[in-house]
């Protein structure tokens, strides 16, 4: 790379920086690369819409991983808990049916 391709390199970096931006390289799908360019591309416009979208980001990316015993525990809190409930089923021996 010759000296007017590294200036001209550094004079964009110094551009983008000026302006708060920076370049940087992630890795991802391929599938992903439109996704990513435009997540990025609408976190760089700043505004309402870049503010909103960069905090349900980062509490997507913040959230705690599900907690086991959801369900249970919703049973639990159920308002049935305690009615006594008679459950059981009762046995039956079927019909006979012709084949």
């Amino acid at each position: 790379m010759g000296n007017s391709q590294k200036r001209a390199i550094q004079n964009y970096r110094s551009r983008l920086s000026e302006r708060g931006l920076a370049r940087f390289e992630v890795l991802g799908l391929d599938a992903d690369r439109d996704l990513i360019r435009s997540l990025a591309r609408r976190l760089a416009e700043e505004g309402p819409e870049a503010t909103r979208l960069r905090a349900s980001v980062n509490q997507t990316m913040a959230a705690e991983p599900p907690k086991k015993g959801g369900i249970l525990a919703a049973l639990r809190r159920s308002p049935l808990v305690g009615a006594d409930l008679d459950l059981t089923r009762s046995f039956e021996k079927g019909r006979k049916v012709e084949i």
